[in-house]
């Protein structure tokens, strides 16, 4: 017994003997040094600046006094976005839209806004942060954040060296829920509970988060700005192409495909509030400085410009829509106020980070006219029932401020539009935009690389939709029996009415 333990004994410092040796050969890990006091001012310098910290840069040789740590101030702007463009969808939206349908469709609408929201925060949490935001591939993200696994409150420094990685997923949380939940605008009315929530979950994975992930993702097919190696350079401050062209192109194939409401061109569907409506609007107006000053991802000059041009341009369109109406039908309607301001938030929301104060007024005129005609004329030439002009505001607003954001971004504005913001020091991760925006108006950002990235949005939101409405069509059906839809959606469906006779 005690030969064998003097045996162990004699293996184990043999071992630990061969394993010392083993280490001292190994070459020393590399050591980082404590920053100067030069460093140090360094790092608060780029944090009021929004800048890289100097062990962020590459190649750092220090170890910053704020590794890990968020910035107060932009960290605060961020989460007071966070809960504006969540204001958008909760009650802005809902309410917009709920003023909008007739008095025994009310609560289906809102019952919807509100189902997306918890619907899309479960998928957000089980993986979809993680395959729009992790680094992986040109369409999806990896699965490495599944669960919100390692999102912590430290900044990931592939979108922000100042704000927690935790409040920025939250944040683009809000982005995934109103997108889904825009669409139920065309196709209000008509739809079952069920079949919306099951489309919709389809839809995520099938038309969002890969478009996300290709505007948006560190590694993306169409990031422009942050991926020096995209194949379309492409640029989309807040969603243009993400959110508003997905939802609004995915919102006429799904109506298509839906069919017309009972009634439709027979009987009277004009909106029963149209001071919900209004007050949608401002909500929704409100929540949008969130939706684009938010997307600077910092309280810094660029998210300032962007709260800018976003209040001149829905300003603008906001008076441009009913005086077009004005001169065409002789009165300026309070829906048209509405409409404007919306189409004004639409179409400025890819360029506002982009373009100068006279671009953003520039957009607020095209947005009063162009989508204003969609919906006036182009609607009744074709037919379509797009209940609450969803199309005609976000697909072609959406679709309008891509190229516009081609034709109007500013250098001066952005200097993202020169290198890279990730090292700006580096040649090697310029990101190829500046001899793009070199030109002036009408460049070749506008027609090639923004028109790419259209192109692409459309043939994705277009085709996985129809495939989707199909095969949801195909295993639950999409509409309501007809008793249902004329008795309306709210008692049938959810056992509730809106309003109660005295």
């Amino acid at each position: 017994m005690k030969k064998a333990l003097l045996s162990l004994c004699l293996l184990l410092f043999s071992g630990a003997v061969n394993f010392s040796a083993r280490a001292a050969d190994a070459p020393a890990a590399p050591t980082k040094k404590d920053p100067s006091i030069e460093e140090r001012v360094a790092d608060l310098e780029a944090y009021v600046s929004n800048g890289t910290r100097g062990s962020d840069a590459e190649n750092a040789k220090i170890t910053s006094k704020l590794d890990g740590t968020p910035g107060p101030g932009h960290n605060a702007w961020q989460m007071t976005s966070v809960a504006l463009v969540l204001f958008m969808t909760l009650p802005g939206l809902a309410l917009f839209y709920g003023g909008l349908v007739r008095r025994k469709n009310t609560l289906s609408v809102l019952a919807q806004c509100f189902g997306i929201t918890g619907l899309v925060t479960i998928l957000w949490w089980i993986c979809g942060y993680s395959l729009v935001f992790h680094s992986g591939g040109k369409f999806y993200g990896s699965l490495d954040f599944k669960f919100l696994r390692g999102v912590t409150s430290a900044p990931n420094g592939d979108y922000s060296y100042w704000v927690s990685q935790n409040v920025y997923a939250m944040y683009q949380l809000m982005f995934a829920i109103i997108t889904p939940a825009l669409i139920i605008g065309a196709i209000a009315e008509r739809m079952k509970f069920s079949a919306i929530m099951l489309f919709m979950t389809g839809w995520m994975f099938v038309v969002y988060f890969p478009q996300a992930h290709m505007t948006w993702g560190i590694d993306g097919l169409m990031n422009g700005v942050w991926n020096p190696k995209a194949t379309i350079k492409a640029i989309d401050f807040a969603g243009g192409t993400v959110v508003h062209m997905t939802s609004g192109w995915s919102a006429l194939v799904l109506c298509l495909i839906l069919g017309k409401r009972l009634g439709f061109g027979r009987e009277n569907m004009a909106p029963h509030s149209m001071v919900l409506c209004m007050i949608g609007t401002g909500m929704l107006w409100v929540g949008w400085y969130g939706f684009n000053a938010g997307s600077a991802v910092a309280a810094d000059v660029i998210a300032a410009n962007a709260f800018t041009t976003t209040t001149l341009a829905t300003a603008v369109a906001s008076f441009v829509w009913p005086m077009a109406e004005w001169v065409v039908k002789g009165k300026p309607s309070v829906l048209g106020f509405c409409s404007g301001a919306v189409a004004g938030l639409v179409v400025i929301t890819p360029a506002c980070g982009f373009v100068n104060p006279t671009g953003g007024v520039l957009i607020g005129i095209a947005a009063g006219l162009i989508p204003w005609f969609f919906c006036y004329k182009v609607k009744s030439w074709f037919g379509y029932d797009d209940a609450l002009d969803t199309f005609g505001v976000h697909a072609i607003g959406g679709t309008l401020g891509a190229l516009m954001t081609g034709i109007l971004a500013d250098p001066a504005v952005n200097p993202n539009l020169v290198v890279s913001a990730a090292d700006p020091k580096n040649p090697a991760t310029q990101n190829g935009l500046a001899q793009i925006v070199a030109n002036g108006p009408f460049h070749h950002l506008l027609w090639v690389e923004q028109l790419k990235s259209i192109g692409v949005t459309l043939c994705l939101a277009v085709a996985g939709t129809a495939i989707l409405a199909f095969a949801v069509k195909a295993l639950i059906g999409l509409r309501p029996s007809e008793e249902v839809e004329t008795a309306g959606l709210d008692l049938a469906e959810h056992g509730e009415e809106a309003y109660h006779s005295a």
